[in-house]
């Protein structure tokens, strides 16, 4: 996968989205920022640009996936997959449902997920080295090149579904004490049920990440 790098974008997401769309770019490709002036966060907030954090956004057009991995799980699995990856260098991250990246009981992360025709675009922001007000930056000190590459590395390896599914159900339980929202609700995760599929069962109906 090419990577190009800026200086400055506003955001990762909506540029590769724009490039893409102009034939400027094709997937498999990935672009990084040293600085987003316009971010995007969970629920459209801006999520804050600080110069050392990660600011990624890449593109696989949907034949590219694994073979048993549904567009509906496809949030989960990436954002798994990097901190399966950040998890590889020492870190204590985890990942909370179902794409949001913590240190303890603080976010330092995240990834939104869209499909444009047969192209999905992720774009994930991590605080590396410096963190907002009530946010955490990683926890170990690590390249901004390295990870790229070492997460990269490991899409580029297309492991199934279920491979990540089994773990991250395993891990699971570290989302108990924590809220997610749906339809503009606060709900508390302590007695859902994570589906196969990636999505919640919650006093019986499904929720799936929209991002």
């Amino acid at each position: 996968m090419k990577i190009h790098y800026y200086n400055t974008l506003p955001s990762t997401q909506l540029f590769l989205k724009e490039q893409l769309k102009n034939k400027k770019l094709t997937a498999p490709v990935a672009v990084v920022a040293d600085i987003q002036t316009k971010g995007i966060g969970s629920r459209n907030n801006e999520w804050s640009s600080q110069k050392g954090n990660l600011f990624l956004s890449f593109a696989l057009n949907t034949e590219q996936l694994p073979h048993d991995l549904k567009l509906e799980s496809v949030s989960l699995y990436f954002s798994y997959l990097l901190k399966e990856t950040l998890s590889e260098f020492g870190s204590k991250v985890f990942l909370k449902w179902p794409n949001d990246f913590y240190i303890g009981t603080k976010k330092i992360g995240g990834m939104i997920t869209n499909r444009v025709d047969d192209t999905l675009i992720c774009g994930v922001g991590i605080n590396l080295v410096t963190a907002p007000q009530g946010f955490a930056s990683l926890d170990i000190m690590l390249n901004r090149k390295i990870l790229i590459a070492a997460y990269l590395k490991n899409i580029e390896k297309k492991v199934l579904w279920k491979q990540v599914f089994s773990k991250y159900k395993l891990e699971f339980e570290n989302n108990k004490e924590f809220f997610t929202h749906s339809d503009g609700k606060k709900i508390s995760l302590e007695s859902c049920v994570l589906e196969s599929d990636g999505s919640l069962n919650i006093n019986g109906e499904r929720i799936y990440s929209r991002r």
